[in-house]
């Protein structure tokens, strides 16, 4: 099946990167042609004395592209007034991956590979460490020159109801079908207990803990998140596969052991709990969907969200700052 996925995504790639502008596969084979290489070996290392870097990076280049596009505005430390210090972004590292990317590529092709394409292929490596889909990255960003932490005010939320959520997802070019493939990204990675704390203990309208969650979880869920405890305890919000990639997150959604309010809100919808069942139908394997190519082209399609190319923007010296 991954050679499948690898063989679509390849073709079809090259296809759509040629009719983005400037944004295609293969941007940088002539004038940094070991670019790609330089990312999978710092991500690699990064990734070998750490589990979590993998959701680290992946979550990155989805935080960045939900805001002013994939442009590396997330990136950015500049005061207070930052993207990056917003309430929807708290959390979010590896930064010091893509700062140490970019200076072996800064040290090898000066002023050629954005930032922004640094978060978009490192995103994918990650994917792949943790027995993901490989996929071809369309590259040719450039980053961005704004970062202000008010932009970030309509991030997706794990509160968000689910017709929030497909509009939030819509207002990028996004499906319901995106919207559940791309949330199944929470199959690797943890969520602290901040997150959970409104699910478990005060759940509108009337309070207490979310119904939808299954008996059977919600001891688990209160034994790490307690109440009145440490709010930055985490736990895997993949319940029983928090350190691999694969498709047991949609599987405990349509059980009801999803951690996640966002998570489990995408059975309540018939758009998106068909989106899900399509993966585990009788058929499924013969004739339905790939969720791992499904997931892959969502990857590419979120990728190409408000993307800077040609004359626009710049390409960062250090990714951290403005030029």
């Amino acid at each position: 099946m991954v050679q499948l996925v690898l063989i679509l995504i390849l073709s079809s790639g090259y296809l759509v990167g040629f009719s983005q502008g400037q944004l295609r596969v293969g941007f940088y084979g002539n004038t940094c042609p070991d670019a790609e290489n330089i990312v999978r070996d710092v991500v690699g290392e990064a990734a070998a004395s750490s589990k979590d870097v993998a959701p680290h990076l992946l979550r990155l280049h989805f935080h960045d592209c939900f805001v002013e596009g994939c442009e590396g505005s997330i990136l950015i430390q500049n005061g207070t007034t930052a993207e990056k210090g917003a309430f929807g972004h708290q959390g979010l590292q590896g930064f010091d991956v893509i700062e140490n990317a970019k200076a072996q590529l800064e040290a090898v092709c000066p002023g050629v590979v954005s930032c922004a394409d640094i978060v978009a292929l490192a995103a994918r490596d990650a994917i792949v460490l943790a027995n993901g889909p490989f996929y071809q990255v369309e590259t040719g960003r450039r980053d961005g020159l704004v970062s202000d932490k008010s932009l970030a005010d309509n991030m997706p939320d794990v509160g968000d109801s689910i017709q929030v959520l497909k509009t939030k997802f819509q207002q990028k070019g996004l499906t319901a079908k995106d919207l559940v493939v791309l949330s199944a990204a929470h199959t690797i990675g943890t969520t602290a207990c901040f997150f959970m704390t409104n699910r478990l203990y005060n759940f509108p309208p009337n309070g207490g803990s979310d119904p939808s969650i299954d008996p059977q979880l919600l001891p688990e869920l209160t034994s790490t998140c307690p109440k009145n405890g440490d709010v930055n305890a985490r736990l895997p919000m993949d319940r029983g596969s928090g350190q691999t990639f694969d498709d047991q997150i949609l599987r405990n959604i349509r059980s009801g052991f999803a951690v996640l309010r966002s998570d489990a809100s995408l059975y309540e919808d018939e758009a998106t709990r068909s989106a899900v069942d399509s993966y585990f139908g009788f058929l499924a394997p013969f004739l339905g969907p790939s969720f791992e190519q499904d997931f892959a082209a969502a990857m590419i399609k979120m990728g190409r969200i408000e993307v800077k190319t040609g004359s626009q923007g710049t390409i960062r010296r250090v990714c951290s700052a403005f030029n």
